[in-house]
């Protein structure tokens, strides 16, 4: 019964800690900037690779942004989630070729 109640209370916990950070909506989506315009693909493309130095930069400097808010909506996130992907070079699978490994698993035979 005692472990029963800590488990419960952990999954609570847990579940509310998690709620904290579901993302909410953008009331400044659609909306245009102080200079009238929208962040679009292009920008979210360009603001996703340089994201990594901004955020470095943002703990230095309070006035950053690492994500613009005035956005025209799924197409800047895509470009922004591409930035970022192009950044941190995806999924990795081409650095065993580049470094002149093979991709022969580990218990085939290789004959000379």
């Amino acid at each position: 019964m005692k472990t029963s109640l800590t488990v419960l209370a952990l999954v609570l916990l847990l579940l509310s800690i998690l709620a904290g950070c579901a993302p909410g909506p953008n009331p400044s989506r659609k909306m245009a900037s102080e200079h009238g315009e929208f962040a679009g693909f292009g920008l979210g493309l360009w603001q996703g690779f340089i994201a990594p130095f901004v955020f470095v930069a943002s703990l230095f400097k309070g006035d950053l942004n690492v994500y613009e808010v005035h956005n025209n909506g799924s197409w800047y996130n895509f470009g922004y989630l591409f930035g970022l992907a192009c950044f941190f070079g995806g999924g990795g699978n081409r650095t065993s070729r580049r470094c002149g490994k093979s991709n022969i698993g580990a218990g085939a035979k290789i004959d000379d």
